[in-house]
């Protein structure tokens, strides 16, 4: 299969799957789809990153090498789609200790932003509980920063914000 070919013809539901499928069945494959990940052509790194979020779903060892280039791209995606892919992966990896200072202060941006989309600020509360699981300093942080934003949230935002909440009570 070529990869790039499959990337430009569409980002129907199936071809994302027999692509993910695809790189899932051949992890020597995922450095090229990562490299489209990476892609300046907004089309090519969007239709990459659901990929990617599907490979990552199924074998969360395929982003480690990878951690630090995301936290990188993160600065200036090529699509919005890249942003919100690349929070939602961080949901499912165990991040290293290295990387989630930075991790955290990206998500809490992205949290405190309502200029962000309503995926990439729930998406943020999963990956800031997980890092409070680890760092339990940032916990009170961010169930003040929910509280906050819970009154004039969106329902998703509403019904992450609510669901993190009670878990923050177990740390």
């Amino acid at each position: 299969m070529d990869i790039l070919s499959e990337l430009k013809i569409d980002s129907s539901l199936n071809r994302k799957k027999k692509l993910a499928n695809y790189v899932s069945d051949n992890p020597d494959k995922f450095p090229e789809l990562m490299e489209y990940f990476f892609s300046e052509d907004y089309r090519i790194a969007q239709r990459a990153s659901n990929a990617v979020n599907m490979c990552v779903e199924k074998d969360n060892a395929l982003i480690e090498p990878y951690i630090s280039r995301i936290i990188e791209n993160l600065k200036s995606p090529a699509h919005d789609a890249v942003k919100r892919n690349s929070i939602r992966l961080f949901q499912f990896i165990d991040l290293p200790e290295e990387y989630c200072g930075d991790v955290a202060d990206i998500c809490f941006s992205y949290l405190d932003s309502e200029k962000e989309a309503i995926a990439v600020r729930a998406f943020s509360m999963t990956v800031l509980y997980n890092i409070a699981m680890k760092y339990p300093a940032i916990k009170d942080e961010l169930k003040m920063m929910i509280e906050d934003h819970l009154p004039y949230g969106s329902a998703g935002i509403k019904a992450r914000g609510k669901n993190i909440l009670k878990m923050l009570e177990k740390i």
